[in-house]
């Protein structure tokens, strides 16, 4: 789950603004963020030493674990980000669950100040995520309710509520999955029996074991039929004591908290995957559809090569033709040319000049010629 961030990227930007500023800044500022989690930013230009910082956030639980307000253990938890610069003022404001006075001189190393405002920013999941750990920590303390364990209802998100059971030597976590597609819960599904085969294999012995059920488990018998109305099933994980120790406690805590987050960002990407796969498909089949096939290819060839054929036919052809017409017109030029010349006939100069001479005309305004 590191890819779901803990922090408010925008209560951070917020801080980070108000301890980098040169000047003392004057700031009034209310954050609203998904799940009804509202933060009040204050800081005054009277006393610009410190920077206060409310919280108001739906709890886990409304039961009688946190009837009182926050308990010590979240107190306590709060309190652990950074002991110097945050400090708890009581009573709260009204409205929120938790103020903090926060003095950023204190601040041990300016490299480190980055650090230490992101924890700041995290007081939210610090917040939620201290009461499951409350819980798990009692794996092995039995509560009972009519000769039954029982069942506590857990909202992180709105809407997205799941169920933690105390059972010996182990607690139960049910997450009823709900989903608005049809084709989400086919995905969905898939994926749960996924973590069931990799679940059940030696390689993930350690986990905690899953299970999967489209129907509502026997723990959850007597809760509301609005709890138990799902689309996509029930996933349950056991919790033993070996999940919850050390280091692990706070990365199975985190999981089981975005678990819904997560099984909704791989439905969305496995979507997305299928959507491409097709849409790429697709682009093939129409590449097939537009591409000729080798037999349409050589066809148009052959039409391409008769063309030529003929076109080169009709050129020699015409090129034939008139060559015959030059030659004939070479020929009758030449006999027109022989025409021409002068004949010469035996006699006929002596006939031309004695039978065909052309009469001579006097002019009337004639001269006489002198002798």
């Amino acid at each position: 789950m590191a890819c779901f961030e803990r922090g408010s990227p925008a209560l951070k930007e917020t801080l980070l603004k108000l301890y980098r500023a040169q000047k003392p800044m004057e700031i009034d500022h209310h954050l609203y963020e998904f799940g009804s989690v509202e933060y009040h930013i204050q800081c005054s230009g009277s006393d610009p030493q410190y920077t206060y910082l409310s919280i108001s956030t739906p709890l886990l639980s409304q039961g009688e674990l946190l009837s009182n307000g926050l308990s010590h253990y979240t107190i306590n938890m709060v309190e652990g980000i950074c002991s110097d610069v945050v400090e708890i003022t009581e009573p709260a404001k009204q409205g929120y669950q938790l103020t903090l006075r926060l003095d950023f001189s204190k601040i041990p190393n300016k490299k480190d100040s980055e650090k230490i405002i992101a924890k700041i920013s995290a007081v939210q999941a610090v917040i939620i995520s201290s009461q499951l750990k409350e819980m798990l920590q009692n794996v092995n303390s039995q509560d009972t309710h009519q000769g039954m364990y029982k069942a506590i209802k857990l909202v992180y998100h709105p809407r997205e509520a799941f169920f933690v059971i105390k059972q010996p030597q182990k607690i139960t976590a049910i997450f009823p999955m709900r989903f608005k597609e049809n084709s989400d819960v086919i995905i969905a599904t898939a994926f749960f029996q996924e973590i069931m085969d990799v679940g059940s294999s030696e390689k993930w012995a350690k986990a905690p074991p899953c299970s999967w059920s489209p129907i509502p488990p026997p723990e959850l018998r007597g809760e509301t039929f609005d709890d138990l109305s799902t689309n996509g099933g029930f996933v349950s994980f056991d919790i033993s004591s070996r999940h919850v120790e050390g280091k692990r406690l706070d990365k199975t805590v985190w999981s089981l908290l975005n678990f819904y987050a997560y099984v909704k960002y791989h439905v969305k990407s496995t979507r997305g995957f299928i959507q491409r796969r097709m849409r790429k498909r697709l682009e093939g089949l129409v590449q097939v559809l537009h591409t000729p096939s080798k037999e349409e290819t050589e066809e148009k060839t052959n039409k391409v090569q008769g063309k030529a054929e003929h076109r080169f036919m009709r050129k020699l052809v015409k090129l034939s033709k008139s060559n015959i017409i030059s030659r004939k017109c070479g020929d009758l030029s030449r006999k027109i040319k022989r025409i021409r010349f002068r004949i010469k006939i035996q006699g006929f100069e002596h006939f031309r000049r004695r039978w065909l001479k052309m009469p001579s005309f006097s002019s009337l305004t004639g001269y006489t010629k002198l002798e």
